[in-house]
């Protein structure tokens, strides 16, 4: 490159950084976004009091949250084009009147006391908001920060781990204080707000962005993705049903031990029901911070090389924690798994757009969620069947840990592919060059 041609793109890049937005006001966004949906990890704090005014036993009322789960993983994938056609501002606001609406839906049958309605507005119109909110900041923020992508779409999925430490006691208090309908109304006006102000900053880079202070052939080097496909044309790759295995596997997984985590606890360290429900809200803190650990980290040692990690020691650790007597021990074992469950979250975007660029990103990664609207009744539900059925921690836990083996394969598999196509492509880049 010619000193001509270098300082016209210097020039380029400076005047297309003079602009815009800052991205950084950009991540703040999708946090909003995140933290607001990801309210939905508190729904046990209103299981009790929606309960009493239904008068039904729990597990009836917790159907709302498992439709609402099921419809984030469907709405995520079959509205992923539309959301990255008309872009984060449109879908953003689109997530938050979906959100906000099911929310308040939610107070409205509760105060009427229908059961049905509250299915449907919770469950149904809350999941559609659950699952374009979800992936509407995603394929923007990977985009934004082409440098750092674990970091940046981290930053966002942390805000859906750890807003159930700051919605649930907020949750908690209004009940106490303006009723159980009322708070639903608040809450749902809390949530619009939030999302929608947070997307109406939000908005894709131009074309050809690169950040500010990068300079095209000086310094830092962004590598370049694997290839820019389609959603149709990814469903086509091995690669894409790669990661769904690895994803479904790690969140099966993951869900299984956090819903089973506080009698786990009782009956394996002897824990009273408020010691192991601390350890409970422990266990949202890990899983927020291991969301912006890992994703981080995967940007330096490399996303395939992450989910190997991740699998090789949940292998161990699924297949050992019954046997750990020490408390600590278990808990720093423990502790470590939640990490990795959410830490699968936050890199997978990031991922995604290694193998399959940004062109349809949101699209693709609505197709891999549909993993999360089933692993999210497979996981919990095999646990309970297996424990019921042997009675065992151990032989419950060794059934999870023979699946991360199938995963650690899977992920193997995935690096020989990753290794192999940017060999390919460094190949016929420098043959191309050799060219001209």
């Amino acid at each position: 490159m010619n000193d001509l041609t270098l300082n016209n793109n210097k020039k380029t890049v400076l005047k297309m950084n003079s602009n815009l937005k800052n991205r950084w006001l950009i991540a703040a966004s999708a946090v909003g976004i995140h933290i607001s949906i990801g309210s939905v990890y508190a729904y046990s704090v209103m299981t009790n009091p929606v309960k009493e005014i239904f008068d039904v036993d729990g597990s009836v009322i917790k159907w709302a949250f498992k439709i609402a789960i099921l419809l984030l993983g469907l709405s995520a994938a079959f509205l992923g084009r539309w959301v990255e056609k008309v872009g984060p501002g449109k879908s953003g606001t689109t997530a938050g009147l979906f959100y906000g609406i099911g929310i308040m839906g939610a107070g409205l049958a509760v105060k009427i006391e229908s059961l049905p309605l509250f299915y449907i507005c919770y469950g149904v119109i809350g999941g559609i908001g659950l699952g374009i909110g979800y992936i509407t900041p995603v394929s923007t923020l990977v985009k934004w920060f082409p440098d750092r992508r674990g970091l940046a779409t981290g930053m966002a999925i942390m805000g859906f781990g750890f807003a159930a430490l700051i919605f649930g006691p907020v949750m908690q208090r209004l009940f106490d204080t303006v009723g159980v309908s009322n708070a639903f109304f608040v809450l749902g006006g809390i949530y619009t707000v939030i999302i929608l102000a947070s997307a109406r900053y939000i908005e894709r880079p131009p074309e050809n962005y690169v950040p500010k202070g990068y300079t095209p052939g000086e310094g830092k080097t962004i590598k370049s993705d694997i290839a820019n496909l389609t959603a149709k044309e990814s469903l086509k790759t091995s690669r894409f049903y790669y990661m769904w295995v690895m994803m479904f596997i790690n969140i099966s997984c993951g869900i299984a031990i956090i819903a089973a985590a506080s009698p786990m606890m009782q009956n394996k360290l002897a824990y009273t029901p408020m010691q192991a429900a601390t350890i409970v809200g422990f266990i949202g803190v890990f899983n927020g911070f291991g969301r912006i650990i890992w994703s981080g980290l995967s940007d330096f040692i490399g996303r395939a090389n992450t989910y190997i990690l991740f699998f090789a020691f949940q292998v161990l650790a699924f297949y050992f924690l019954p046997q750990i007597s020490l408390e600590l021990l278990f808990l720093v074992v423990l502790f470590t798994v939640i990490t990795m469950y959410g830490g699968g979250f936050a890199t997978l975007p990031a991922f995604l757009g290694d193998l399959f660029g940004t062109k349809q990103l949101g699209a693709i990664h609505g197709f891999i969620l549909t993993a999360w609207a089933l692993a999210g009744l497979v996981g919990p539900t095999v646990y309970d069947m297996v424990i019921k059925k042997t009675d065992s921690l151990e032989k419950t836990l060794l059934v999870f840990s023979l699946m991360f083996i199938v995963a650690l394969i899977t992920s193997i598999l995935m690096k020989i592919f990753v290794s192999n196509a940017y060999k390919e492509k460094q190949q016929i880049e420098q043959q191309a060059r050799e060219a001209t």
